[in-house]
């Protein structure tokens, strides 16, 4: 019997182990669901409040890199999602496949992002320069504080999600993952969809507020 086949101690058997640790899953994305649902909240009402300052901030982002981002994000969240019946068939060479493919995609969005921050800062678009221009209207300092709050956020959970998919990777090529043990493959599924979900509310908020 391998270590991920072994039923603890408070469990009946494996079925209400997996099911515990999927729940416990969901209950920690609740709590960074509530997290980030602050930030949006927050981010919401100064735009309500500064719509000049918010759309002219929005118009000097780069909509193209972040449509790009998008998309490879988008792909990238499909592809891992197809690795849960991958491993319930026992293709566990698909999934290997899928988790290469899933950390690639997660790399050219790091390398994107990083690439546009770089512009962002050669432009001097920061919460204190854009404040102390006086031709930026109230509420343009506002914007590139929740733009860079967001998205660096974002990128540390986009990380952690690389690591998670590499680990399920490697867990994959040892065979401990299987048709009768996938539990971590949909526990990380879930994470990086809620890593995907996250970066469609900044895409909206971030290069869609000048509309």
């Amino acid at each position: 019997m391998t270590i991920q086949d072994r039923v603890e101690f408070q469990f009946r058997d494996m079925r209400e182990q997996a099911a515990t640790a999927i729940a416990g899953m969901w209950l920690f994305l609740a709590t960074e669901g509530l997290f980030f649902g602050g930030l949006f909240l927050a981010w919401l009402t100064y735009r309500v409040h500064f719509p000049a300052g918010f759309a002219q901030a929005a118009r000097r982002t780069d909509l193209a890199i972040g449509t790009i981002n998008t998309m490879v994000l988008m792909t990238s969240s499909a592809l891992f999602a197809c690795g849960l019946p991958a491993v319930r068939l026992g293709h566990r060479r698909r999934l290997i496949l899928l988790c290469l493919a899933t950390g690639l995609l997660g790399l050219v969005f790091m390398g994107l992002k990083l690439y546009e921050w770089r512009l962002d800062l050669a432009r001097h678009l920061l919460p204190g320069a854009i404040a102390r221009d006086p031709a930026m209207p109230p509420g343009a300092a506002l914007f590139w504080m929740f733009y860079w709050l967001g998205t660096v956020l974002h990128m540390a959970h986009l990380a952690i999600g690389l690591g998670l998919v590499a680990w399920i990777g490697r867990l994959a090529a040892r065979g401990r993952v299987h048709p009768g043990y996938y539990t971590p493959v949909e526990a990380v599924g879930l994470y990086w969809s809620f890593v995907d979900l996250l970066w469609m509310i900044l895409f909206s908020l971030i290069y869609l507020g000048a509309s």
